[in-house]
């Protein structure tokens, strides 16, 4: 079966089986590349740190730059770990184990916890009955309109681009992972506590070698950069025009990912930086494909070539999104609720 042949069964309507076929080529995991990738991470990250501590003492003006560049480089590598956690970096489970805690370490997050919670946002994304765990807290308009003054309140606070962005992250990666979710089960609980134990000999360790005020400052700009590129990568990737919501019983596994993951079309570098995850279509699709297969099976699969790209430019009206409005299949900004507000009274009087 040719390309074009199997990608046009792919789009027929209930055909799951031409698309695992389809993403089944490209999910195989390359040692070479895999190993490559973790060299042109890890070696740069680790040597941005050692200049770091030789500027230090020459200008700050000098480090600064460096820190950015080394948070660029955490979102890198946190995407290495989530190769892992989706068990595609390597074809050895135990290999991804691995690699998947060091690097959960050097990103602040605790592997199988993580894996844990991730595995819940890949099975629900698009599910409106379903939401709430590894996702960004989105109401409906009713829901908005019928909840309390506090809860309206708390919503705004948490959608507030500085909140989403910049203190979220923070939050996220410095005392939300250092905590197990109660119903975590065994290993997940203690792979948050041994994150812990490895982080505080680290970040020890590297406190005594700069100064903690000089090894604070540096690590709070890299956890900034990295952090509120991570959360508006996720953000741009499930809040966008156009994107797919159902409830349970309408959900479909393969429209979810198609149309409810973006295809994040940014610059090369940045690409690279961000270990190809706006291809997240595709990831969506299938979680077992690495990111370094990525563009190749987009570029390589007629199927993809329907998904209509986002551009950074066009990313940032996903700023203007607010609520999911169910009766007209959209995202909307807070400016609807007016309108919403007399339709419901008209519906109220008939």
């Amino acid at each position: 079966m040719t390309n074009d042949a199997s990608s046009t069964k792919a789009t027929a309507q209930g055909d799951h089986s031409a698309w695992k076929e389809i993403v089944a080529r490209y999910q195989k995991s390359s040692v070479p590349r895999a190993t490559w990738q973790i060299i042109n991470t890890v070696v740069p990250y680790a040597g941005l740190w050692v200049a770091m501590y030789f500027l230090k003492s020459i200008s700050w003006w000098l480090v600064v730059p460096l820190a950015i560049v080394a948070g660029g480089l955490m979102v890198r590598l946190f995407i290495i770990f989530h190769d892992c956690g989706h068990s595609s970096y390597f074809k050895s489970r135990r290999a991804n184990d691995i690699c998947g805690f060091i690097t959960g370490v050097l990103s602040f997050t605790p592997y199988h916890h993580w894996r844990w919670e991730h595995a819940i946002h890949h099975s629900s994304s698009g599910d409106l009955d379903r939401r709430g765990t590894g996702d960004v807290w989105t109401m409906t308009v009713q829901e908005y309109l019928d909840s309390s003054r506090w809860k309206k309140f708390s919503y705004r606070l948490s959608r507030n681009p500085v909140v989403l962005f910049v203190v979220a992250p923070v939050i996220l990666f410095l005392v939300l992972n250092r905590v197990p979710k109660r119903r975590a089960p065994l290993r997940e609980r203690l792979s948050v506590y041994f994150t812990n134990l490895a982080l505080l000999l680290i970040c020890g360790g590297l406190a005594w070698v700069f100064g903690w005020q000089a090894y604070l400052i540096i690590q709070l700009i890299v956890l900034v950069v990295a952090g509120s590129t991570g959360v508006w990568l996720f953000y741009v990737q499930h809040q966008f025009e156009g994107v797919y919501w159902e409830r349970s019983e309408n959900w479909d596994y393969a429209e979810a990912a198609l149309k409810g993951s973006s295809f994040y079309k940014l610059p090369r570098i940045l690409q690279w930086f961000s270990g190809n995850i706006g291809f997240h279509h595709i990831h969506h699709l299938s979680p077992r494909i690495p990111n370094y297969h990525l563009e190749k099976c987009h570029d390589s699969e007629p199927l993809f070539q329907t998904v209509k790209p986002i551009t950074l430019l066009e990313s940032f009206k996903s700023f203007t999104f607010r609520l999911w409005d169910e009766q007209h299949r959209q995202l909307v900004g807070y400016g609807h609720l007016r309108a919403a507000r007399i339709e419901q009274e008209q519906a109220r009087r008939r």
